[in-house]
């Protein structure tokens, strides 16, 4: 028999067929298997024209039966690679490698915490599970002052409550009332939109900060103090940039303006270093999905004393986000105005209890340590982080700048189809670009190195020529330098 096709392994060795086969069926099985070699191997049955209808015949069912490449996707890899054959299942072996900047790995305990079943919350116990809650999330936001509020709902929805419960809408052709900062808070912006504030807008360049002189020009020149808040995305996971919140609270002080500090950290609380009390942060706000690592759906809030006394003068329109329906249930020691889950109630309290076991100082330094890991990759593989600043890093999100002739959303297709790794999509401005990988949540080192290492094979698999195991290399090198040993083992 002729030699293989390059890149289509011999047909006599797949399927067990004997070296002594005819000579005379070797062009029509060659070419056959040829013909099919990007679908699957089959066995050849007999010559000419009915083994063709055969070998089609079976590569149809099995493309119905959708365990076979399409021939159209072509072959997987770079130069003689064998043809990729798929099989389509719903629950892969092993578990998915969730990798993207939220929602992110849930830890066991939580899990088993939420596994139970509903509860009446007016019960005694749900208040008292809910009061111990309410002390100790103050202590994710570093603030001992602070009124903390666990919202049923997202991140998103919680950003409603920091500008509705503290400000008033005010007329389009008066003085803006809020100054934003950062590129991902364009949901934030359009939500104020929507409620009738006015919102003045101070863009960055995708990959910087705020802009933080065009921020003290509007300060000096806001004589009258019509801007009655600064709101601010602390961690914008989209180019991976953390902003400088104590910066921000520093001009304020400078120019003596009474304007309000609205903070979203959804992606940075319990993750980046935060404190409320000593920046001056009036309101901050997270979501479960991020850092504490559980399911979406509760938005956790905290506002300071002259957010609380700015609520009572607040003169928006607010139903569901209302602070004022919550301190009436807190008088009355029952603490809920609205059903909550109670399922992430406990789950709650069990990641909490995880993050005070390892230390929130050590968790925040284990997210640098892994932030750095995956920095130190990227410039390994020979690609650049789209965030253009070193004190810009964020680390739970790094996100990598992909060559001109890539589209980072095949990465990401990519590590899902093959790898059962999940990566985050470039958005609005960085899409096609960028792709992001984070590294937020209940992660561990050994962990971060396995995403490396599928990364490096699917920038393979999508045509950049990546060293295979530079990038892991290189993390692996820093984290065995800097990564702690666990006390309670030694």
């Amino acid at each position: 028999m002729a030699a293989p096709t390059a890149g289509v392994a011999a047909k006599d060795e797949l399927v067990g067929e004997g070296a002594g086969a005819s000579a005379a069926r070797a062009p029509a099985a060659e070419a056959a298997t040829t013909r099919t070699a990007q679908a699957i191997f089959l066995i050849s049955i007999a010559g000419g024209e009915k083994e063709r209808l055969i070998l089609i015949s079976w590569q149809l069912l099995l493309l119905l039966l959708g365990v076979v490449h399409r021939p159209e996707e072509g072959f997987i890899g770079c130069g003689n690679a064998l043809p990729f054959v798929t099989m389509d299942f719903v629950y892969g072996p092993g578990k998915n490698h969730l990798f993207v900047p939220g929602p992110v790995n849930i830890p066991e305990p939580v899990i088993r915490a939420m596994n139970r079943n509903n509860e009446d919350y007016r019960s005694p116990a749900i208040p008292a599970l809910t009061k111990t809650l309410l002390e100790d999330v103050k202590k994710i936001f570093k603030t001992t002052s602070g009124t903390p509020f666990l919202i049923p709902t997202t991140g998103t929805a919680s950003s409603i409550h920091p500008s509705a419960c503290t400000t008033a809408p005010v007329p389009h052709q008066l003085p803006s009332n809020n100054q934003f900062l950062d590129q991902f808070s364009l949901l934030w912006i359009d939500q104020q939109q929507r409620l009738n504030f006015r919102v003045d807008v101070i863009e960055s360049e995708w990959g910087r900060g705020a802009d933080l002189d065009a921020l003290a020009s509007k300060l000096e020149a806001d004589r009258s103090h019509t801007i009655k808040a600064v709101c601010i995305v602390h961690n914008e996971t989209a180019t991976g940039v953390t902003n400088d919140l104590a910066a921000v609270r520093k001009l304020l002080d400078g120019y003596r303006h009474p304007a309000l500090v609205l903070v979203d950290g959804v992606s940075s609380i319990c993750a980046i270093d935060f404190r409320m009390d000593e920046w001056g942060v009036d309101v901050a706000l997270t979501g479960s999905q991020k850092a504490l690592s559980m399911p979406t759906g509760m938005g956790i809030v905290c506002a300071s004393p002259k957010a609380m006394e700015a609520a009572k003068t607040a003169k928006s329109v607010r139903v569901f986000f209302d602070w004022n329906d919550y301190l009436k249930f807190y008088k009355l020691g029952t603490f809920w105005p609205y059903t909550p889950s109670i399922q992430l109630l406990y789950g709650l309290r069990t990641a909490l209890d995880l993050l005070f076991e390892e230390g929130l100082d050590n968790v925040i330094a284990r997210h640098s340590r892994l932030g750095k890991a995956t920095r130190l990759a990227v410039e390994a593989w020979g690609l650049k982080n789209c965030t253009q600043r070193e004190d810009w890093f964020s680390d739970t999100v790094t996100a990598v700048v992909v060559p001109p002739y890539i589209n980072s959303a095949d990465v990401v297709k990519r590590a899902w189809t093959r790898y059962n790794l999940s990566l985050g999509l470039g958005l609005n401005k960085v899409a096609g670009k960028v792709f992001r990988i984070g590294h937020l949540g209940n992660l561990n080192e050994l962990q971060l190195l396995g995403c490396l290492s599928g990364v490096e094979m699917v920038l393979r698999d999508v045509g950049y020529p990546v060293k295979l195991g530079s990038g892991v290399a290189a993390a692996a090198a820093h984290l065995r330098n800097t990564t702690p040993m666990i006390t309670s083992r030694i």
